[in-house]
């Protein structure tokens, strides 16, 4: 009697550790199904939430013209195969307010280049959250300064073109000028933000083999421009220290080098920059940053001029981040 009293308890905790292990078992092995199911994991570092992308579009007149009439005059007048000289002209000549609007043009492209990283082809950069303010800030100023030029050239125009004739001779052709209105619809500013998709973020119905291949292929371009970028900002770097540490390279007056101020104020732009487009948070630029961080405290272009110790210290500090910088195409 007390055998199977106490055997009944023992048989059915055994039998509930069996189940129990059963189930255990059978979670595990669906579980393992269901992964299959899903997405392959990419070893791209997801940035979606550090950067976004910057697009910039800027259209302008160009204010030139092949001429095809005097292009012939040229080849017939030298005896020269047909196409082998063309003739381009500028049609207002010298214009000083179409030049200031191709050269805020080329301004505003470098602020853009300088702000943001490498990303697409296609014209698309990548722009740390970190910068956002600051970029957004600087280009929305230069774009409206970017019309206000636009605006004093259109005023100018008719004007600018009566001057072309006496300038241009017998390359002047009226009908080649187009109407102020017609002109206008040649400039343009466009400024956009995108953001980034994550690498597994693609919502399309093709099956689950297509779609893996596609999420493989995304993650491997993915993974490819987040390299781009961030080695686009060490390529900077190292070029940034290595002028500054050719153009420190002299113990005494008698083979002094001379340099601009600029040799400085670029290193620190540039460790702004190490901090602003570290968007994968590496160990390596923060490293680096902190230690030119500490070198260029309080220096000067003037006390580098005139410290031989200072002028020493500052050229070691910056060879010894070139030394530490990664392997890249530099």
């Amino acid at each position: 009697m007390s055998y199977e009293n106490s055997s009944a308890p023992r048989t059915n905790h055994n039998l509930k550790q069996k189940e129990k292990e059963m189930n255990t078992q059978l979670n595990e092995e669906m579980l393992g199904k269901s992964l299959t199911k899903f997405e392959p994991e990419t070893a791209a570092p997801s940035i979606a939430s550090s950067a976004c992308l910057s697009e910039l579009s800027i259209s302008q007149w160009g204010g030139r013209k092949k001429d095809r009439k005097a292009s012939k005059e040229v080849t017939a007048n030298n005896n020269a195969a047909s196409g082998v000289a063309n003739v381009h002209k500028k049609l207002l000549g010298d214009c000083p307010e179409l030049d200031a609007v191709h050269k805020m043009t080329g301004n505003i492209r470098n602020m853009h280049y300088a702000m943001t990283m490498p990303w697409s082809d296609i014209g698309m950069r990548l722009l740390p959250t970190k910068q956002y303010f600051n970029y957004h800030k600087q280009m929305t100023e230069m774009e409206n300064e970017w019309y206000k030029t636009v605006e004093a050239f259109l005023n100018s125009y008719n004007w600018e073109i009566s001057k072309a004739e006496a300038k241009l001779g017998n390359l002047f052709y009226r009908d080649e000028y187009p109407t102020v209105d017609t002109l206008k619809g040649k400039f343009s500013f466009n400024l956009t933000y995108i953001p980034i998709p994550e690498t597994g973020d693609f919502r399309i119905d093709i099956g689950n083999e297509a779609k893996a291949e596609i999420v493989r292929g995304y993650g491997e371009y993915y993974s490819r421009q987040i390299k781009n970028a961030m080695d686009d900002i060490w390529s900077r770097l190292y070029s940034a220290l290595n002028k500054m540490s050719e153009r420190l390279d002299y113990t005494n007056s008698d083979n002094k080098k001379i340099f601009r101020d600029s040799i400085v104020s670029n290193v620190v732009d540039i460790i702004g920059l190490l901090d602003t487009c570290n968007v994968t948070g590496d160990s390596q630029m923060s490293a680096a940053r902190l230690k030119l961080e500490e070198a260029m405290y309080s220096v000067t272009p003037d006390a580098l001029r005139e410290d031989d110790y200072l002028r020493g210290v500052t050229k070691k500090a910056m060879d010894d981040v070139i030394k530490s910088l990664p392997s890249l195409d530099i």
